[in-house]
């Protein structure tokens, strides 16, 4: 028998965007770096602040903040209003949706894995939230990633 020549099959390597969609599919996050890192350029320069800014930001003030949406709650005692936690690569922004918004950008509220807020700052010490005036469904940065949100209702 002549030896056999085979060539060595070239794969590429998976694009880190990849890999990070993959763990999301199998196991809700990921051990790389956040997905978020990857669009921080591109959120910047639509003026989103990271998780870490609107912890440092002053009250009252106007920010534009933009994460996945990991958690959507709406307790009975609140009286209609939300509220949804949005995680980037800095940390987590607590979200207060007041139930006027919800009625007007119900679709968006409820439906977007990745949000883009546009708010007030709510600042009590150290006990910092983002008071939504209008949100945008920035979904489609994304792509193929599988972020699924905890809603409890």
């Amino acid at each position: 028998h002549a030896p056999v020549h085979e060539a060595t099959a070239q794969l590429a390597a998976p694009s880190e965007a990849r890999d990070i969609c993959d763990d999301y599919a199998r196991l809700g996050f990921t051990l790389g770096r956040h997905p978020l890192t990857l669009l921080r350029e591109h959120l910047a320069a639509m003026r989103f602040v990271t998780a870490r800014e609107v912890a440092n930001s002053a009250d009252r003030q106007l920010v534009r903040a933009a994460g996945i949406v990991t958690c959507r709650q709406r307790p009975g005692t609140a009286k209609g209003t939300m509220f949804v936690t949005l995680e980037d690569e800095t940390g987590l922004t607590n979200i207060i949706v007041r139930p006027e918004l919800l009625e007007r950008q119900r679709r968006e509220v409820v439906s977007a894995r990745l949000l883009g807020v546009y708010g007030q700052i709510s600042r009590q010490g150290k006990v910092v939230h983002l008071q939504a005036g209008r949100v945008v469904d920035l979904s489609e940065l994304l792509g193929a990633l599988d972020a699924r949100s905890r809603d409890f209702h």
